[in-house]
Formats: C-alpha cells, structure tokens, sequence
C-alpha cells in the first residue's frame, strides 16, 4: 500500500455504531457495559469510492467471505500483487505513489524512532553488539543495525532493493550489510527462531486480513531474541478504516491497530507520529511493540516541589 492519499470520496467522520443491551441484561449488567468502549472492529468505514461500511467485519464477509472462504482470500492476495508488479516501477516516486519528496521526511523520523529504542532497550545504543533486523520498508535502516534481512513479495522491487542494497552500493564494510532477501508474501512467512533484535513493517501490513496480521505477528514472535521488538509504521485513518479499490488493501484508525495488536498478545512500548508529511496524505505513526509487559515508569517530585516550604498556619 505504501503512502497514500485521503480519498476524495472518503469522508472521515464515520457515525460509531451501538446497540443497545436487551432488557433481561440491563439490570445486572448495564454499568459494565457503559463502561466497556467499543471495539476498533464495530466502527464505521468507508472505501476508496466512498461506500460505507456498518464495520469492520463487514467489509471483510464481502471482501473475503465468511471464515476467510479460500478462493477468494487467495484473490484478495493476488491481486494485491499484481497491482505493484504490474503498475509501478522499482524507485522511491514509484513505491511512494509520486510523493518521492516525503523520503527524507520518512528516513529521518524512522532513525530518530529507531535510534531511540536502541538506546532504551540496549543501553549502548546496540554499538558493542552485533544487531540484526528484519526490515519491511523500501530503505536501509540506520548504520547501528549490523545486518539487515528484507522481505518482499513483488519480485522487481526485491531486485532493486539486492542491487542498491549490494556492498558497492551501500556500506563499503563487510560488517554492515544487507545479508538475506526474501520474495515471500508477509502472510505466508516465517522468521529464523531467536534471529533478530528488531522486526520493522512499514507500509505493508494493510495488505493483510485481520486474521493473517495476528497470525503474523504471534509467528513472528519467535524471531526476535531477548529484549528484541517490533516497529510497525503505518498510514493511519482518522476512524474506522478506508478500504483502498484500487490495490486491495486497508488502511486501519489507531484504535483498530491497538485491537489488534491486543489480540496479538502484544504490548505498546512507545509510538511516534511521523512528522513532515503534506496534509493531503494519511497521516503516519509509528508503533513499538514488544512482547513482554513495559516496565512502568515511577514519577517522582521535582525538586523544585519537594523543596517548596509548607503554609504557616
């Protein structure tokens, strides 16, 4: 899916759906369901041409059928991948959708994210250790990170990505590199046990069913080594989703992406908005995620109130 652009047909105000408890329930269970928010999954959407959406589920009974009905499934897949192997070429204009001018933008917010969980997560930084990352996005990530293995289904971009990515191309050292490229859909793939100290997804992950992302993400959990996590960096819709026509894929709110990611058994360790996009895009986060609960941050008094005198009385 990549970057993309609101829909001109998409209004994002969707109307939230409820229902109301039937009456046998109201007496014994009313404050608890006052209470319980409404999941990501019954909120409202739209697609790309400006059809509405009751929810979630849906959208995914026309698009895929009931329980995921195989033949169709297969063809949400591939017509996902046709619509980059056919239509777009193998350069940052291409994969950006003629917003090449956000690549700068992009790379040195994903550094600043990146570089700051190393730090927090590996105390040095990862420098006096030998990192390796698993990487779904168009470009190299920061020379911290010692190995780099991609994953891409559309063949003529992973070709790209192996010649611009080759020693000549990219560092001159043998410790820095892009090691492994794999042409394998991201729903069908699974990491090497205990390989790698991050997981980065960017902008590919909307080609995936609700079901195939929290099969992923619980498959890919044995990727990752001791202290090791996830980024997930993701276009993201203002409510509900937008279903894009076009190249089959959803783009999620983020409270749908926080429902998931619960389903998944993981835990939000920070997130960052991803700054200097033009407005007329969908705006982009970036998520942390790990798989152990974070630690909690105790707060304590500045000094400037522990030290504040007491009211004479």
């Amino acid at each position: 899916m990549w970057i993309r652009p609101i829909p001109k047909a998409v209004s994002q105000q969707y109307p939230i759906i409820t229902q109301s408890p039937p009456p046998y329930l109201r007496s014994s269970v009313k404050r608890t369901i006052t209470k319980a928010r409404l999941t990501a999954m019954e909120a409202a959407g739209s697609d790309s041409d400006g059809r509405e959406f009751k929810n979630a589920q849906e959208m995914w009974r026309e698009q895929i059928g009931d329980e995921g009905d195989d033949p169709k499934k297969i063809q949400w897949y591939r017509e996902g991948v046709a619509y980059w192997e056919k239509g777009v070429e193998a350069s940052v204009d291409g994969v950006l959708g003629g917003f090449g001018q956000v690549n700068d933008a992009d790379i040195k917010g994903s550094e600043a994210f990146l570089n700051s969980l190393l730090h927090e997560r590996f105390g040095d930084g990862g420098r006096n250790q030998h990192l390796v990352a698993l990487a779904m996005l168009p470009d190299p990530l920061p020379c911290t990170i010692f190995q780099v293995d991609l994953l891409e289904p559309v063949s003529h971009f992973l070709d790209a990505a192996r010649e611009n990515l080759s020693q000549e191309h990219f560092v001159a050292s043998d410790v820095h590199k892009a090691t492994n490229f794999y042409c394998v859909p991201l729903q069908e793939f699974t990491p090497e046990a205990g390989r790698y100290n991050v997981i980065w997804i960017q902008w590919c992950i909307g080609h995936l069913t609700d079901d195939d992302f929290i099969s992923f993400f619980k498959r890919a959990k044995v990727g990752l080594k001791p202290g090791g996590f996830f980024i997930l960096k993701e276009n993201i819709a203002r409510n509900g989703f937008v279903l894009d026509n076009e190249d089959r894929s959803i783009t999620r709110s983020d409270l749908y992406f926080k429902d998931l990611f619960r389903q998944c058994g993981l835990h939000l360790y920070k997130m960052k908005d991803q700054k200097g996009l033009p407005e007329e895009l969908f705006a982009v986060k970036m998520y942390a995620l790990t798989t152990e609960v974070p630690k909690k941050v105790h707060k304590t008094r500045s000094k400037v109130q522990a030290n504040r005198p007491g009211i004479i009385k």
